[in-house]
């Protein structure tokens, strides 16, 4: 008798229990073509069929570069590298950030390549990503306004979510502790439930 109660109670909570909202659309990502850190192209067909994480850095950065780095690293931990998810680091700084600079930057995360790719390209070619197509702030610091040598740049501290098909699924604040469960939890989601 009590195992059939058990049992009950088991069935129950599975058929039953509350299944997570469906996320959000904020939009579509644009058709692009940059360079990873081994100076391979990468296009957005490439990351079709996956779910993938997006942040904006640039590799001088002695602010919030970092931290969102650090997070973006505690995320991927979170998720098994068997899950069809993808880390991706734009930089809002192409000159300087060149291919080796974006390896050896990774490197200092130990970044899983084959998992965290690092994109580097164009300014116009990187601004239509991050910015037409991420929605997020990226922009050059006017020189009377920089604090020090390496205060080149304004940009957005969010991660970005986007589903298998290319849909912006969610933002989150990249400076916080709370992002890294959430993120992981939300990439979970999508990645069980394309």
């Amino acid at each position: 008798m009590l195992a059939a109660i058990v049992a009950a109670i088991v069935f129950a909570f599975v058929v039953f229990r509350p299944r997570p909202a469906p996320l959000p659309v904020y939009g579509a990502m644009p058709d692009f073509v940059l360079q990873d850190q081994d100076n391979r192209a990468v296009r957005l067909a490439d990351l079709r069929g996956k779910v993938w994480v997006a942040d904006v850095i640039f590799t001088r950065c002695a602010g919030q570069c970092p931290l969102m780095s650090s997070h973006l690293q505690a995320i991927a931990s979170r998720i098994p590298a068997s899950a069809p998810v993808q880390f991706v680091t734009f930089t809002t700084d192409p000159g300087y950030d060149t291919p080796p600079v974006m390896k050896k930057y990774a490197q200092r995360y130990n970044a899983d390549t084959s998992r965290w790719i690092f994109l580097t390209g164009s300014k116009p070619a990187l601004r239509g990503v991050i910015v037409d197509g991420l929605k997020l702030t990226a922009m050059d610091k006017a020189a009377a306004q920089q604090e020090n040598p390496v205060d080149l740049f304004v940009h957005s501290a969010k991660f970005v979510l986007i589903d298998g098909a290319g849909q912006i699924r969610g933002y989150y604040d990249g400076e916080t502790e709370a992002a890294i469960a959430q993120v992981a939890d939300a990439a979970g989601q999508l990645a069980s439930n394309p």
